[in-house]
């Protein structure tokens, strides 16, 4: 099994003197040749999307952009797209817009033929991508998330649920005016709208996704409860495990049910974390046949010890 810990002092054998790099070049191989070797397993075409999410949290390129849209663009170009895209996740979620570009972008060049593969975690608009593929591949360590959509860090739809309960409070109860003056001051102009409108268009982004895959309406609601209110979720980083994924209704398939596909599924993504902590690889987004869009972010400078002062007698 390609482990975390095989791969990780296999690299570190492969360092020497002259090359201290050696160990990032190694596994920089070894992923794509796992994701070449997967690809050919499938018969499928294969795009990894990696974020370093974990490692690089302040990071904002971590999250799903506008960016990623060339991204997918250069790694698709070339494809066979009649072989159907394996389309790798690990991702915190990120812009709704641009999720919803991705969407339509990969659903189109490949005539709905997608499979999501989470080798760990798919988060919030990156669940929205997975959720819109055909199937989902997950193992049991595998999770989604939430896609209940939040502004600037707020979750949108618990900040509708405490205007309208403000609304409520004062309305029944007016010496709690002064209270609920003091919290929503605190909001910015027009952020209440924001949030009404963007709850509005993951709604409906959510009940397109839903409807293209042809669930009944029983199904549909169960997936947004579970997926799309928070009422439900209580917080954004809930994860939600594949037992419950399936409950829903969605397709999920086991990654255990094909061990040469979890073993190269799971190299890839302990080579991807392993880089991440290595090097200055904040996203991955790379194929089967040689494409590959990287972003890095500039490494701190080390701080090597010394020169030490000399004592004085």
């Amino acid at each position: 099994m390609n482990s975390w810990s095989e791969l990780l002092n296999e690299s570190q054998r492969q360092l020497t003197p002259a090359n201290p790099n050696a160990g990032v070049q190694f596994l920089a191989a070894k992923k794509k040749d796992f994701i070449e070797e997967l690809s050919r397993k499938t018969g499928r075409n294969t795009i990894l999307y990696f974020s370093a999410f974990m490692h690089k949290p302040s990071t904002a390129d971590a999250s799903i952009n506008d960016k990623d849209v060339n991204a997918f663009m250069e790694n698709v170009h070339n494809m066979d797209r009649s072989k159907g895209l394996d389309l790798i996740l690990h991702t915190p979620g990120g812009d709704l817009a641009a999720t919803e570009q991705i969407i339509y972008y990969l659903r189109s060049a490949f005539n709905g033929d997608l499979r999501a593969i989470i080798p760990q975690m798919a988060m919030s608009a990156g669940s929205m991508i997975a959720v819109s593929c055909k199937s989902i591949v997950m193992g049991r360590q595998s999770c989604l998330g939430p896609f209940d959509p939040q502004l600037n860090g707020a979750p949108c739809q618990s900040i509708i649920n405490e205007f309208y309960a403000a609304v409520k409070d004062v309305e029944e109860h007016p010496a709690s005016l002064g209270l609920w003056q003091t919290i929503i001051s605190k909001l910015t102009p027009a952020f209440i709208t924001q949030c009404q409108q963007a709850d509005k268009l993951a709604s409906e982004l959510t009940e397109m996704i839903l409807s293209d895959k042809g669930f009944d309406s029983e199904t549909k609601k169960r997936i947004k409860t579970v997926f799309s209110q928070n009422s439900d979720s209580k917080i954004h980083n809930r994860h939600i495990y594949r037992d419950k994924c399936k409950s829903v209704g969605l397709d999920i398939i086991d990654l255990e049910g094909d061990q040469e596909i979890q073993d190269l599924v799971l190299g890839i993504h302990h080579a991807c974390m392993i880089l991440s902590e290595q090097s200055s690889i904040l996203k991955i987004v790379e194929n089967n046949i040689g494409g590959s869009y990287l972003i890095n972010v500039p490494m701190p400078p080390q701080t090597l010890p010394g020169p030490f002062p000399v004592p004085r007698r």
